[in-house]
């Protein structure tokens, strides 16, 4: 490889005896006045390798200044050696380049290729592990905490190697970056899966009545730590494998599809890209809950005797993790055949003008010829991006949106269960139904209205801050939607005028032996809903019928003879909540989810302006430091501060026998619609006010003076982001 394309020490691809010296900046080209005669010497540098004759090192004198935009300088200079003579090349492995293969080679059959190792990681990440971690909590006798581990470890993974990954990958082969992460993706599903088979079969334990008993079975307080937890660990190293492989897919991955279309293409392609991972966890719920429903055990042969409503059942989480296992090896084969650059992209690089934010800052800095070839050189280019003003006020502009997205995503079905009185599962169907179409729509959206409308830097910019500012405008819906409390027998309703409120034990139900840890809502008929069948004073039930209807209550109010047949029609309650009295779910979901699709609107643009806003060949890095600051200040607290506030709301908690606090119960609504408005107002504003300000501080490179990526190319030593582009 010569010096002219400047690129070379890419992962994954061996050494070659013609592996060049990169170009050194010399002092001529610190200050930005003399950026035009650089750019000559940049075009006599280009002509070197054109006569194979000549050594590399030697370098020809300075010519007279010129504009590069000029027509006098595209005259002067013979088209530069491109990249596609060495780096473009066709789709195939080594010499074997099948005819049906060049047909992907396009950037449509790449975006084909990312739309699906995209949506097999949201499968897996957000759809597979959130809707089994109920069920590995029960099957593994694990503590929500460490469920709760588990589940950020994939966060932890990626913000630990996205810097790395980003800097090594830049200048490596981007779609072999890909294939790793296949790889590693498809790993991490398989380890995650593992415990299934070596934990044995799952031993049902015996049936829990829940209705009022005069004697009953006591646990006793018992802290026995079960072998089982020790799976802990393979969990978290799938999760581990997992976030290796999520973060080349979105530094790298992204950074190549905007190295191979054109910039008011862009846009388009990374939104669609994007939306492919909103969609993964919504296959992924789908068909995880189709396979909960499936006995744990089935591919031993084993039935389990009991049926979905047994609170003892357990579904075969893990075979969802086998497929998408499966399904994301089967991409290895088609990224490794991609070229290092797609045809064409040499002249789509040369026909790009940089739009890099010029900082205060006049200094390049020089580097030797090797630099990015090492970690050492990682340092001087983390400081070059974070004194890029514009690109931290970006950075941190995503981050606050990132908060409160993944908190929503986490807590919304809890937030709908509560207000509208409805069940755990229709909640978290509401919630989907709502979160990912709309946050698909936003992403997509985005991309179009920026492609189609060519939006510099600057104007996409001003396009993602209207749709935050529309977004946070909307966010008000959660004062509006908010609902009263239902009646709850012994916490806002006494027993028929007996016991105490804050205690769910009462005369008509002291003789019950009712536990507080078993959770099961019970609505009589007197419209009271009740913690469970057991604290109604129920003794019998009819369990043929769907929802469960109990009789013989002695704590629900008796309006008319009931008989005590099971046989007879009357009863006194049914198992569920009561249905609430609140109508405002329609006009809640249908703003929330323009509320969703705008704050996802705003996503895509975002993303293109950090490409624009740093110097060509830092993209990768940046992103990477996004991706960094994006968990380590937005996924992985937002579930945190989400869960402190809405715990703040509580009103009645779970107590176990040996009187520790567990979960919580009955939430305060008012006051949990009021938190949330806070926590989205302060969140939309950080993001607001971050934008706002890289929209005041950027300054676009001259208008008399257009510098095309193909010249940034040709001086890679450089690592500066203010000053590239003058």
């Amino acid at each position: 490889m010569r010096d002219a394309k400047g690129i070379e020490n890419p992962a994954f691809v061996p050494s070659s005896p013609d592996t060049p010296r990169r170009l050194s900046a010399s002092p001529s080209q610190i200050e930005v006045s003399a950026l035009p005669s650089d750019t000559q010497k940049e075009d006599s540098q280009l002509r070197e390798p054109q006569g194979p004759q000549k050594p590399p090192e030697p370098q020809e004198p300075h010519t007279p200044p010129s504009l590069p935009g000029t027509p006098p300088a595209s005259q002067k200079r013979p088209r530069p050696l491109s990249l596609s003579e060495f780096e473009e090349g066709p789709c195939g492995w080594g010499n074997f380049h099948p005819e049906c293969l060049q047909r992907c080679n396009t950037p449509r059959g790449y975006l084909l290729h990312y739309c699906l190792l995209a949506l097999t990681q949201g499968i897996i990440v957000n759809g597979l592990v959130n809707i089994s971690i109920s069920t590995i909590e029960k099957r593994y006798e694990m503590k929500s905490s460490l469920t709760g581990l588990i589940s950020s470890s994939y966060d932890i993974s990626f913000c630990v190697l996205s810097v790395f990954i980003s800097f090594l990958g830049e200048r490596g082969h981007k779609p072999r970056w890909l294939a790793f992460a296949s790889f590693m993706i498809g790993l991490g599903a398989l380890v995650f899966s593992l415990p299934h088979f070596f934990s044995g079969a799952y031993q049902l334990g015996s049936i829990f009545e829940d209705t009022c008993l005069q004697t009953r079975n006591s646990t006793g307080c018992a802290s026995s730590a079960s072998s089982l937890s020790n799976y802990l660990y393979v969990f978290i190293l799938g999760q581990l494998f997992l976030g290796t492989g999520g973060t080349p897919l979105y530094t790298l991955g992204t950074a190549f599809i905007d190295d191979s279309v054109p910039t008011h293409k862009s846009s388009l392609y990374i939104g669609i890209g994007y939306s492919m991972s909103v969609l993964g966890p919504a296959i992924g719920y789908v068909l995880g809950g189709q396979l909960l429903t499936v006995y744990i055990d089935a591919a031993m042969g084993r039935s389990a005797g009991i049926n979905e409503d047994d609170p003892r059942w357990l579904g075969a989480w893990w075979i969802g993790f086998l497929l998408a296992w499966l399904f994301a090896w089967s991409l290895i084969i088609p990224f490794s055949c991609f070229p290092k650059y797609l045809p064409g992209t040499a002249e789509i690089q040369a026909g790009k003008i940089s739009q890099a934010h010029q900082g205060k800052s006049s200094f390049i800095q020089k580097a030797d010829e090797n630099f990015g070839k090492s970690f050492k050189d990682l340092p001087a280019a983390l400081k070059n991006l974070m004194r890029n003003t514009v690109f931290m006020c970006l950075v941190l502009s995503t981050t606050s949106e990132a908060l409160i997205t993944t908190g929503f995503a986490t807590f919304l079905p809890k937030f709908i269960e509560n207000q509208f009185g409805l069940s755990s599962s229709f909640a978290a169907t509401l919630g989907g139904a709502v979160l990912i179409p709309g946050a698909a729509l936003g992403q997509i959206l985005g991309g179009v209205l920026v492609s189609k409308f060519k939006l510099a830097c600057k104007n996409t910019m001003k396009f993602s801050l209207c749709a935050s500012v529309v977004a946070l405008m909307l966010s008000f819906i959660f004062v509006y939607a908010k609902c009263e409390n239902e009646p709850f027998a012994g916490v806002s309703e006494s027993y028929n005028g007996t016991g105490e409120l804050g205690n769910l034990t009462a005369p008509c139900n002291a003789n019950c032996n009712c536990l507080r840890s078993y959770y099961y809502p019970l609505c009589g008929k007197d419209g009271v809903q009740y913690f469970s069948p057991c604290f109604a004073g129920c003794t019998n039930l009819v369990s043929a019928r769907r929802p469960k209807v109990y009789y013989n209550c002695s704590c629900i109010e008796r309006k008319m003879e009931i008989a005590s047949a099971p046989e007879s029609l009357g009863f006194e309650a049914t198992a569920g909540k009561c249905e609430t009295r609140c109508a405002n779910l329609p006009i809640f979901l249908g703003v929330f989810f323009a509320t969703i699709a705008f704050t996802f609107m705003a996503g895509t643009p975002i993303t293109v302006s950090i490409l624009r806003c740093v110097n060509n060949k830092q993209r990768s890095l940046a992103l990477g430091i996004q991706f960094m600051f994006l968990r380590l200040l937005g996924t992985i607290p937002g579930p945190i501060i989400f869960g402190m506030t809405i715990d703040s709301t509580c009103v009645l908690w779970d107590i176990n026998e040996c009187g520790v606090k567990g979960a919580c119960w009955i939430y305060d609504n008012i006051r949990m619609a009021h938190m949330l408005v806070v926590i989205t107002v302060t969140c939309k504003a950080t993001t607001i006010f971050f934008n706002g300000l890289a929209i005041f501080l950027y300054k676009p490179p001259p208008s008399s003076i257009d510098v095309s990526f193909q010249h940034q190319q040709s001086v890679v030593t450089t690592v500066s982001v203010e000053c590239d582009g003058n």
